[in-house]
């Protein structure tokens, strides 16, 4: 399989190196390549990295947004049609100082932005946890819990299916609008994280009767 990642920060890195280590072939569309040359001889030959439309066009079903919130609906926009593939939302509409989400209640980031990436099968996933959970979603008490929504429901059973396949204990959390419940998920993790002093070593699971 080969998975298109949008961006290849903290969030787009760490998904791509668990990716690589799991035999996937992963191209990575950033504004500019240049920039991530050392991560794509960090990852060898199962990564590339090129510009946004180049890694959507070379993209068989799955792609993942990986950018910072405030740059995504740009990023969709530059794709005019996205052929029905699987765009996985892993952003979160965080406010500036980590003061809460710029999105919620009545509509969620997801939501938005996918109105900004036309025939995409848009999927709410990987934006619940950090990015060092991302990278090994291992602990010794299980899986990290991953929730997965999206209004297709093949498309939602593939990303449940990849979130399982890279070690998280992935969930069918329903339709896309249930993001609006996923993304003050990803906040109460970073207010743990950075507000009462846990550190980012840690994560949610589910523990089933």
């Amino acid at each position: 399989m080969t998975i298109e990642i949008i961006g290849a920060g903290q969030v787009g890195g760490a998904l791509g190196r668990i990716l690589v280590a799991r035999g996937e072939q992963v191209h990575f569309g950033v504004p500019d390549p240049v920039k991530y040359a050392l991560l794509a001889e960090e990852l060898g030959s199962r990564a590339r990295i090129g510009t946004v439309p180049t890694a959507v066009a070379a993209a068989t079903e799955i792609v993942i947004l990986a950018t910072p919130y405030v740059a995504a609906a740009q990023a969709l926009r530059s794709i005019s049609d996205w052929g029905r593939r699987i765009l996985i939302d892993a952003t979160n509409p965080i406010a500036p100082g980590l003061a809460g989400l710029s999105v919620g209640t009545s509509s969620s980031g997801a939501e938005e932005l996918a109105r900004h990436a036309t025939h995409a099968r848009v999927v709410k996933a990987f934006n619940t946890t950090g990015f060092e959970n991302m990278a090994n979603p291992v602990y010794p008490q299980g899986r990290i819990f991953m929730p997965v929504c999206g209004d297709d429901a093949d498309a939602r059973s593939k990303v449940v299916a990849l979130a399982i396949s890279l070690g998280f204990d992935g969930v069918d959390a329903g339709p896309l609008a249930a993001a609006r419940y996923l993304e003050p998920f990803a906040m109460t993790w970073i207010h743990l994280a950075y507000r009462q002093g846990f550190g980012r070593n840690f994560a949610f699971g589910i523990i089933r009767r």
